[in-house]
């Protein structure tokens, strides 16, 4: 073979080796769920690499069979041309150096480098390439996989192992956080919230039960008609004397209706009031979500493993987890929180620590008790008193009311360099 022919094929066979490297590097960094929508787009390319990428290591075995192949090819031509070229041994080995060095910068470094800065530039293409060579080359790759997949099964390791690639909560967090412009910073909070709806349960978010709103069928005549035209809720419990008693739920819309016409009493009030829903404690949200859609409900009653009523969530209450309150001021998002100049907010008992934290970008501890009353209760280790203060992660929270062994009302004041995760013992102010 002429000695011109040779260096074409030596040059080829560099080209060769590049594009197998490259190859390699690029479809094994391709975003999985970015190919996975090009491919229900129709893109061929992203079809074929996605079954591809199903086997990697057939996959594998292809590029590095050919790479492999290409490789000693062009070592053997290398030594040819210098047997050729040079009578002295010496000089082979001098043109093995350089070739290697040459290989290494043009069919190694360079193209992976390339491949891995725009993956599906040279993944796709070579998709079309390995998904016609995977036939003809399989008995080969077959034989090799059979023996290295042996060896992987010693380590617990099969190859139905690479279709794994679902994201944990805490991951697809990052890939939210990491989406930077291509998703408006509303819609990450959105998404966020979405995520977060599995960490919080029904309690997070209920009113408890000394806060519910509902008709007393016990009170009188005119009792009940001001309840049902005055409220601004929608729907209403109705109960006998307590929540425990509790008879229904009624659509404000029906009642008022029979009101205004003064035809609402007792047994009408209760001919409208549907069958309670209740709802076992600790329900995370996002099951709670789809609960009230499999019920077709918009209220719950939370039951303790007694069956006592603790609290009531409604769907509302759910969806501002998500999308947040319609309310610009911070400070006015949460009812009973009232903020101060001097940096300190006043705090209702009743408040979750859950709703501080989310409105107010605070750092409450809440694997524990769900509201304040609770969290100053749990660190005081004592009946509450007017004046006595409590140091929670750097948090200082003093009560300011006390009645019959609660905390009506508080004052809390935020760390300034944002929490030092300490706590201290309570101390009269």
């Amino acid at each position: 073979m002429p000695l011109a022919a040779l260096l074409g094929l030596l040059i080829a066979l560099l080209a060769l080796s590049a594009f197998f490297s490259g190859s390699e590097t690029g479809l094994m960094t391709l975003n999985r769920y970015r190919l996975r929508t090009r491919a229900q787009n129709g893109e061929r390319g992203a079809r074929y690499a996605k079954r591809l990428l199903r086997r990697p290591d057939r996959l594998i075995g292809t590029i590095l069979l050919g790479n492999t192949f290409v490789n000693n090819l062009a070592a053997a031509l290398v030594a040819m041309i210098t047997a050729r070229l040079f009578s002295h041994d010496s000089a082979v080995l001098v043109a093995i150096g350089a070739m290697t060095l040459i290989m290494l910068i043009f069919a190694k470094v360079t193209p992976k480098t390339l491949a891995a800065l725009h993956p599906e530039r040279v993944a796709l293409p070579a998709a079309y390439v390995y998904w016609f060579l995977r036939l003809p080359l399989f008995p080969f790759v077959w034989a090799v996989n059979l023996a290295s997949n042996g060896l992987l099964r010693l380590f617990g390791i099969t190859p139905e192992d690479a279709a794994q690639h679902s994201l944990s909560s805490e991951e697809l967090r990052t890939v939210v956080l990491e989406a930077g412009a291509m998703i408006p910073q509303r819609h990450q909070k959105m998404l966020l919230s979405i995520i977060d709806l599995e960490k919080a349960t029904v309690e997070d978010i209920m009113v408890p039960r000394n806060e519910i709103v509902g008709i007393d069928i016990s009170d009188s005549r005119e009792s009940i008609r001001d309840t049902v035209i005055g409220s601004q809720h929608t729907r209403l419990p109705v109960f006998d004397g307590s929540i425990d008693n509790l008879k229904g739920v009624v659509h404000l819309r029906r009642a008022v209706r029979l009101a205004a016409e003064d035809k609402l009493d007792i047994d009408s009030l209760l001919a409208l009031a549907s069958e309670p829903y209740y709802v076992p404690e600790g329900t995370p949200l996002n099951q709670q979500l789809l609960n009230f859609q499999n019920q077709k409900r918009r209220v719950g009653f939370v039951v303790d493993e007694y069956g006592d009523i603790q609290g009531l969530v409604t769907l509302e209450d759910i969806l501002e987890e998500v999308v947040g309150e319609f309310t610009s001021d911070p400070a006015t998002r949460l009812k009973n929180v009232y903020a101060d100049a001097d940096g300190s907010y006043r705090v209702s008992g009743s408040v979750t620590v859950r709703s501080l934290n989310r409105n107010l970008d605070w750092h409450l501890p809440t694997q524990g008790p769900k509201t304040i009353n609770g969290l100053v209760l749990e660190h005081l280790e004592a009946l509450p008193q007017t004046g006595n203060r409590v140091v929670v992660d750097g948090y200082t929270l003093e009560i300011t009311e006390a009645r019959a062994n609660v905390i009506k009302a508080t004052r809390i004041w935020p760390p300034k360099n944002g929490g030092n995760g300490s706590t201290t013992r309570p101390r009269a102010a």
